[in-house]
């Protein structure tokens, strides 16, 4: 019989290098600790998008503390953690605030009362995926990682060349958000800041130089990260285990909203595969 639930939701996490944003976290309602996982969002995600409730109370149920953020240049607000009404800071993000970010979230569930402190792992979907590469292999806590369509370099993130003049002169340049149809700003320190700290940035460097136990679950009809990444990142991480889901697609059939109450398929799968390596790695 699966333990009732908590759920601390809207924790406000301070990071002075940043600025304040959001977290929430899942565990079983009992005496005992347990195995801490921190999960990241993507680009344009937030911890609360479609499926990842249901997800943090799947891997709760596991015996697990799950905690979920919201990046805090994600564009989201602490008033309103499922809009993007700050674009401003949204155009202001770059990847070394995200991986400030990182280390501020495990920083503070860390010493939660319900976490066994010898056994972290994070999770990381898509551009998170990234930031869970770079975490594990700088932070000696991490003991194991997951990467769910994760990315395999920050660089291709970027106008190509012929562009980014443009993008300098302009100050700034515009993706529309499919969903929302807002126009997501970038502002140009985006790249200033990728190209004074690549060397730290580099997730093939990370990758190849990781010897913890590494997850990569990748769909094979995954529109927005071709699997071969995933074959990359897995030829890579020589302590790596490659876990490819047929005709998965990017979200692992997630969408938002979510409005049923079961998992889709496909996230199921997800799911079960990490909770199985995580129980044997930590």
């Amino acid at each position: 019989m699966n333990p009732n639930i908590n759920k601390e939701t809207n924790i406000i996490i301070d990071n002075p290098c940043t600025k304040p944003f959001l977290a929430d976290c899942f565990y079983p309602d009992t005496e005992n600790k347990y195995p801490l996982i921190v999960f990241a969002h993507g680009y344009k995600g937030y911890k609360d998008w479609g499926t990842f409730n249901l997800m943090a109370e799947e891997f709760a149920k596991a015996g697990f503390v799950f905690v979920k953020f919201n990046f805090s240049h994600n564009g989201t607000t602490l008033d309103n953690p499922t809009n993007f009404d700050d674009l401003m800071a949204f155009g202001n993000n770059n990847y070394t605030k995200e991986m400030s970010d990182y280390n501020a979230i495990i920083d503070f569930f860390y010493k939660h009362p319900k976490v066994d402190s010898t056994k972290i792992a994070i999770i990381g979907h898509s551009r998170g995926g990234g930031n869970t590469i770079l975490q594990a292999y700088r932070d000696n806590r991490i003991k194991a990682l997951i990467t769910l369509a994760g990315i395999d370099n920050f660089s291709n993130r970027f106008p190509k060349k012929e562009r980014l003049e443009e993008f300098k002169k302009n100050g700034v340049f515009y993706v529309e958000n499919s969903r929302t149809k807002q126009q997501m700003p970038h502002y140009y320190q985006f790249y200033e800041d990728f190209i004074q700290h690549e060397k730290e940035l580099n997730i093939q460097f990370a990758a190849q130089h990781l010897k913890k136990p590494y997850l990569i679950i990748h769909g094979t009809n995954d529109e927005a990260v071709k699997p071969n990444t995933a074959d990359l990142l897995h030829e890579w991480s020589k302590n790596s285990e490659l876990f490819l889901i047929n005709e998965a697609n990017h979200t692992f059939g997630g969408k938002e909203p979510w409005t049923k109450e079961l998992l889709p398929e496909k996230l199921t799968i997800v799911i079960k595969k990490s909770i199985d390596f995580l129980k044997e790695n930590l």
